[in-house]
């Protein structure tokens, strides 16, 4: 895993691409205490991810894309699996 060689680089953003894609339950739960720590401590991080219960658990701001282009942009409470699903099944240009 890469996470620990981006600890040492001097950085502000840090881009994680599913990042806990074939690791088990334990190893999973320490990858998103690392990543909250690091967002604690003032580090923008960007998640990739497929897995729509870890979206919903883990990140503050959601930008569902399909199809590449934008279907919407969910903040706070909006964060559901609902409206994330809504959104992948709306049409490009419609999820507004």
């Amino acid at each position: 895993m890469s996470i620990a060689k981006s600890l040492f680089a001097p950085t502000k953003v840090l881009i994680l691409d599913e990042p806990t894609r074939g690791i088990d339950v334990g190893a999973k739960v320490e990858v998103y205490h690392i990543i909250n720590e690091l967002a604690a401590q003032g580090m923008a991080v960007i998640l990739v991810s497929s897995e729509i219960e870890e979206i919903t658990g883990m990140c503050d701001r959601v930008v569902v894309m399909g199809a590449g282009t934008v279907r919407g942009e969910l903040k706070g409470n909006e964060i559901t699996k609902q409206r994330i699903l809504e959104l992948s099944a709306a049409e490009a240009g419609g999820g507004h």
